[in-house]
């Protein structure tokens, strides 16, 4: 049956039956498809317990221009009164989740470190940061981040001592945690 058939109906009806049948993975990086991942909290079905899911599913939500989601999970002590989308140039896609500090269900606060990858005409940049939550009502809540680094991937940097120390202080490395 398949040999009369025209090929390019051929590639169209398994184009199509691939995209049905493939799971649309989530990405924060978790490796689970979005429905089961960020979805729920999106929807507003669930809430995130621990920072590190909030910190992924508004990775998600940035990715997405979900800025209804963002707006919610922003502390309101520190939210911004508009999330503006119309300007953004970059095509999020991916993350990575470095350290974690505390944030787990049963903490008040917590600090993600992580890498967001991204596309900015047609070159891949990694963005890191260290992000801040706190927890309110039971919930979570972005309070605020550090950028660490911004830079194309691939290319090799090295900044030494010159870096910005991973412990999130804001210091040079070698005025803190490199001080000998």
């Amino acid at each position: 049956m398949l040999s009369n058939a025209d090929p390019c109906k051929i590639s169209q009806h398994f184009n199509k039956e691939l995209l049905l049948n493939t799971p649309t993975f989530c990405l924060c990086g978790s490796g689970i498809e979005y429905a089961q991942c960020c979805g729920p909290f999106h929807s507003g079905e669930k809430k995130p317990v621990t920072a590190e899911a909030l910190m992924r599913s508004r990775f998600t939500a940035y990715a997405l221009h979900n800025a209804g989601y963002l707006q919610d999970t922003w502390d309101a002590t520190v939210r911004p009164e508009l999330i503006d989308f119309s300007k953004e140039k970059v095509d999020w896609q991916r993350l990575e989740i470095g350290n974690t500090k505390k944030g787990g269900a049963k903490d008040a606060k917590g600090v993600v470190e992580f890498k967001a990858y991204y596309l900015e005409d047609g070159e891949e940049y990694v963005m890191t940061e260290i992000s801040q939550f706190i927890k309110r009502a039971g919930g979570w809540f972005y309070l605020d981040g550090l950028v660490k680094s911004i830079g194309k991937v691939g290319l090799q940097t090295n900044l030494g001592k010159n870096a910005p120390c991973s412990c999130g202080s804001g210091k040079k490395f070698k005025r803190c945690c490199g001080a000998e």
